[in-house]
């Protein structure tokens, strides 16, 4: 945070407009001035979410997560150079969790491969009944047959579609509609930015909106609690105090990492 030219609480409420509520850069930038007196370009708050994101990403992929077991997946659209990605979301059903958040060209078993591969680096072993409850998509089982290949086996739930017309997809319908609704709650973020000019930015923001959703968003499913409690974060008063405790903490990650 030393090498932006911003002041921390200043920083705290553009990450809060742009990732909280949703708000375009453009937007973001309007805001901070019509009501903070902060002039900024919209191109410094996708810089600054840029910088974040990068300082950021390491503490939210390696963080000691006490996962359920229950995991699921889907895939989303996002928009990068006028062209459509896929955006891989892997997610622990019951702590609300999200594990795996990848972006790419291509709707492929490598990526599906990745984004599982994501979640099995945070388990502390295999459990024997691990499964991914998952869309109907074939990748996911060209998936499951390269890690069984590799010693690491688990089942694979495939829901088709929400009108549970065969009975895996009755069993494990409720576990599909939760990262649905994931979905959907990314998705009224990620709209006004109106896609990305950029590879970087699309995974700037995506990684920012995961920092967001798994330990800043209280979430009603959870009591309005945020699905992992950080005590230096809870006790703070608001929330660009809270985003700006949550990058130094990621400064202090990569710090300890590094010596």
């Amino acid at each position: 945070m030393s090498r932006l030219a911003v002041s921390s609480h200043t920083l705290g409420l553009v990450l809060t407009y742009y990732v909280n509520y949703g708000m375009s850069s453009r937007q973001t930038a309007g805001i901070m001035k019509d009501v903070h007196g902060v002039s900024i370009s919209h191109q410094t708050v996708l810089n600054y979410a840029n910088s974040v994101a990068l300082m950021i990403q390491p503490f939210v992929d390696q963080f000691p997560y006490e996962l359920s077991g229950s995991f699921c997946g889907d895939e989303t659209y996002i928009r990068v150079k006028g062209r459509w990605h896929y955006l891989f979301f892997m997610f622990d059903a019951v702590k609300k969790v999200v594990l795996s958040y990848r972006v790419s060209p291509h709707r492929d078993a490598l990526s599906a491969i990745r984004a599982i591969d994501d979640v099995l680096r945070k388990l502390p072993s295999i459990p024997d009944d691990l499964s991914f409850v998952v869309d109907g998509n074939p990748i996911y089982l060209l998936a499951q047959h390269f890690f069984a290949q590799h010693g690491i086996p688990f089942d694979v739930r495939q829901v088709i579609g929400l009108t549970n017309e065969d009975p895996v997809s009755e069993e494990f319908c409720a576990l599909k509609q939760i990262i649905e609704r994931f979905n959907r709650t990314f998705k009224g973020n990620y709209r006004p930015t109106h896609g990305f000019g950029a590879e970087e930015g699309s995974v700037s923001f995506v990684t920012l909106f995961v920092a967001y959703f798994n330990f800043l968003r209280p979430h009603g499913a959870l009591e309005g609690r945020v699905p992992v409690v950080i005590p230096e974060l809870a006790d703070l008063p608001h929330m660009p105090a809270r985003w700006t405790k949550l990058i130094a903490m990621a400064q202090d990650f990569l710090q300890q990492e590094a010596a």
